[in-house]
């Protein structure tokens, strides 16, 4: 299961998808977002998952990547979906019965945004590295110091965290083998048996996780990090004629949401 987590993970590669600024990713997720939520109807739903697999496509993530962050999450999803299934009013499927046309519909809909919320999402740091991305999130703030708001620490800060998220993953999975070689049982008893278990998990993966950014700090130390003031970027962002069609595409999109969303498509 931990295995299955690709938050935070970069897929290299050299498509169109790739090579667009971060900055343009940026701005493309949430315009993704602002359209699904605005979604409600099953043409709207069809287009946004058009989109999402046309997106993955030139992209070349392959379906089984994105679909396997999805396994950690299916308890939330399965929850939500039983959830409106039987509190949402409406006609019910049988004489009798609670539950309802509209709230298997509803149902339906609710797990489906869910579902591409995450795939979409997840497309920005398959597509991104993680110094692009701060560099993108640092310039799009840049506004904010005025107001003396540490924009550069905050970008980095958040960059980090997704990029350590896999190595905490695959740390917590080394620990997890460890216990189970010395007769640890994870898998059977009631639910609070399984959460007393995961106690020897947690105190080493703290003092590791301490560990590793008492490390990480000091090498920024040793190498004279000072935050943002006086640095330089290997890599200079600058927006090419594709961003622009990017960015164009991405408005068409959230045009003809709002048009579907108007007509009750």
């Amino acid at each position: 299961m931990l295995k299955d987590i690709t938050l935070g993970q970069y897929f290299p590669g050299d498509t169109v998808v790739h090579r667009l600024d971060p900055r343009t990713k940026l701005l493309l997720v949430v315009i993704y977002i602002v359209g699904l939520f605005n979604s409600t109807g099953w043409a709207s739903y069809a287009f946004v998952i058009l989109v999402t697999a046309l997106s993955m496509a030139i992209s070349k993530i392959k379906p089984k990547s994105a679909l396997k962050g999805l396994k950690p999450l299916i308890i939330i999803i399965i929850l939500t979906a039983v959830l409106n299934i039987f509190y949402t009013d409406g006609t019910p499927i049988a004489e009798g019965w609670i539950v309802t046309w509209e709230g298997i519909e509803r149902a339906v809909m609710m797990s489906l945004r869910i579902i591409l919320l995450i795939v979409g999402t997840f497309m920005l740091t398959y597509t991104t590295s993680p110094i692009a991305l701060t560099d993108g999130l640092e310039i799009m703030m840049g506004p904010l110091k005025k107001i003396k708001i540490p924009v550069h620490e905050m970008s980095m800060m958040m960059s980090m965290a997704l990029r350590f998220i896999p190595t905490l993953i695959e740390e917590t999975d080394k620990i997890m083998s460890a216990q189970k070689a010395r007769g640890a049982d994870f898998d059977s008893g009631n639910l609070f048996q399984r959460a007393k278990a995961l106690l020897p998990i947690l105190v080493p993966l703290f003092v590791s996780a301490f560990r590793r950014a008492d490390e990480l700090a000091v090498a920024m130390e040793s190498r004279c990090y000072h935050g943002g003031k006086g640095r330089t970027r290997m890599k200079q962002l600058k927006m090419q004629g594709i961003d622009l069609w990017a960015l164009v595409l991405g408005a068409a999109f959230l045009a003809a949401i709002f048009v579907m969303k108007h007509f009750g498509l």
